[in-house]
């Protein structure tokens, strides 16, 4: 790309014009972004995810008084703040949430700065996006979205030192430098993880980013972006039967014993204090959500220590309105206890017999499911109509549950009391409200259904759309694959096989009910087959079948 100057300053218009460009753009790379997963099925959607979220944060803009409604100009400073909290309320997936903390970050770099942007200014914006985007992962992970990110925005910064940060020409250098480091810290994530390197892809996410910065840099230079290499070259793969690592961007296990209390408070603190403080929370609990801007933030984390977390708040400045409720044997009555029937369960669903099946036991659906994620102004939606004041929210995949905690932190705002349970499928969300329970408090029902969603695991069969390497070996398109517990387990060319496979290893460690859902292409018989395979090995096991009518997944397998 070359450095033709069209831009010397970027003002408010400039900012909304790259926005508009980088949702096209993602438009355009979001198949491509897609198939970047390194996994075989076609539930891989990053490059969806990415540009749901910036489309929503561009229609927040467009309906915002920023565009056409102010009498003055509008700042950067001002739209970026609006695409921000635009793509936190439309965020999907965590690369949609990432991205929104990314933009979140930037505004905040270009706080106080109320004209047009010169070069040194945006480099100066784009390492506090970086900075802040790291800070909302617990666990950061070299090898993604964040270390493109980072490394664009050390290499601006350099551009910037190098032609003088307020030159007419810095601008140009500081934007292309930008997309150049995007580019080449792209091109070496393989390197990083080795998740990536077998599967012989860069990272999805960074290649989100290089979209983003690309865009920005042909608003600034007037010149198209350059080809970007995403596949790795066969003699640079490694042997296919090594088992892929899990990345550290996974969220947690739900089968693990989670901590004792939830602890929530708002908190009037600098902006520079708040990356401090969420390192502090990360390495005490987990479910760890800081929302807000500066002065008053949002916190809320689950820790065993409530001493050490409400430490840390007075260390980064002010909490006050401080709330902790003790979930396992919630040892204080609730003053003021709402009555029953102002409790409510709202869950993400991929399918119509899904739907019915929630509807049935009394929970409020939000469509979802792989390639089609329910975003967080969709989840919130579906907390405010269950109309409840209590509220327990099943994500049921794992790629939701960052969409989901932001969506509850959102609601407790609005003084609803919210619990998101790590339910990573449907099959646990199942489980988890056959012990639903209005008579018992809120802390106890929510301890009970995390107990029951933790104790069943998971499994299906589905068919692969393209060859990889998975856990189990390489596969090709139309295998059938089957899952246990959210690993790619077993790989075979027939469905009832593969399926009674699956069963067998999710009942080698025990089981009293196996749950069968169909999905919307399964074939006849199926769950029948796999249904009486049970009985004939494990007559104890009692087995219930439903129509799920799921996309992808011809059969889901429950095991509790």
């Amino acid at each position: 790309m070359s450095t033709r100057a069209v831009l010397s300053r970027l003002d408010g218009e400039s900012v909304a014009r790259w926005a508009t460009a980088a949702r096209d753009a993602l438009a355009d790379a979001r198949d491509e972004i897609d198939e970047l997963n390194v996994y075989p099925v076609p539930d891989g959607d990053t490059g969806t995810n990415l540009h749901l979220t910036l489309a929503a944060a561009v229609e927040a803009l467009a309906q915002s008084s920023l565009r056409g409604g102010d009498t003055e100009t509008p700042t950067p400073q001002r739209l970026v703040s609006a695409l921000a909290h635009g793509a936190l309320m439309g965020a999907r997936g965590n690369s949609g949430v990432i991205l929104a903390q990314l933009l979140r970050g930037i505004a905040d770099g270009l706080d106080g700065v109320e004209g047009a942007l010169d070069g040194g200014q945006l480099a100066t914006a784009l390492t506090a996006g970086a900075r802040e985007a790291y800070a909302a992962v617990a666990e950061p992970v070299e090898g993604t979205m964040l270390t493109v990110a980072r490394v664009a925005a050390e290499t601006a910064e350099s551009a910037a030192s190098a032609t003088g940060r307020t030159d007419a020409d810095a601008l140009a250098a500081v934007a292309t430098a930008a997309a150049a480091g995007a580019r080449a810290a792209l091109a070496r994530t393989p390197e990083q993880l080795e998740v990536l390197r077998r599967a012989g892809v860069v990272d999805a996410g960074g290649r989100g980013v290089c979209v983003l910065l690309d865009a920005l840099a042909s608003v600034v230079t007037g010149a198209q972006a350059e080809p970007v290499e995403v596949r790795v070259p066969k003699d640079r793969l490694a042997d296919p039967a090594h088992h892929w690592p899990r990345s550290g961007l996974d969220v947690q296990d739900p089968d693990r014993h989670g901590p004792t209390y939830e602890v929530m408070y708002l908190l009037d603190a600098p902006a520079d204090a708040v990356p401090t403080l969420r390192e502090a929370l990360a390495a005490l609990g987990d479910s760890l959500v800081v929302v807000g801007g500066e002065p008053t933030w949002n916190v809320h984390v689950h820790v065993d220590d409530v001493g050490a977390a409400l430490e840390a708040g007075v260390e980064a400045g002010r909490p006050h309105r401080i709330r902790v409720t003790h979930f396992r044997d919630a040892a204080r009555e609730l003053a003021g206890e709402l009555p029953a029937d102002s409790r409510g369960v709202v869950s993400v669903v991929a399918g119509e017999g899904l739907a019915a099946l929630f509807e049935t036991a009394g929970a409020t659906v939000v469509r979802g499911g792989p390639g089609r994620r329910a975003s967080t102004a969709e989840l919130l939606t579906g907390l405010r109509a269950s109309r409840a004041r209590d509220i327990v929210v099943l994500p049921n995949d794992a790629d939701s549950l960052a969409v989901a905690e932001a969506a509850a932190a959102k609601a407790r705002d609005e003084g609803l009391r919210v619990a998101v349970i790590p339910t990573r499928a449907s099959v646990q969300a199942l489980a988890a409200l056959a012990v639903h329970d209005l008579e018992r408090r809120f802390e106890d029902d929510v301890v009970a259904m995390t107990a029951a969603a933790g104790h069943c695991r998971h499994g299906g069969v589905t068919i692969a759309a393209r060859e990889a390497v998975t856990m189990a070996g390489v596969c090709r398109p139309g295998d059938v694959l089957g899952i246990v517990d959210g690993d790619f387990a077993v790989i075979g060319d027939d469905l009832v096989t593969v399926a009674r496979t699956v069963l067998d290893r999710m009942l080698g460690s025990g089981g009293e009910l196996v749950t069968l859902l169909t999905g919307a292409d399964a074939e006849p018989g199926l769950a029948e087959a796999v249904a009486a395979h049970a009985r004939q090995g494990r007559p104890e096991v009692d087995t219930v079948q439903y129509d799920g009518g799921q996309p992808r997944y011809p059969l889901l397998i429950g095991v509790e």
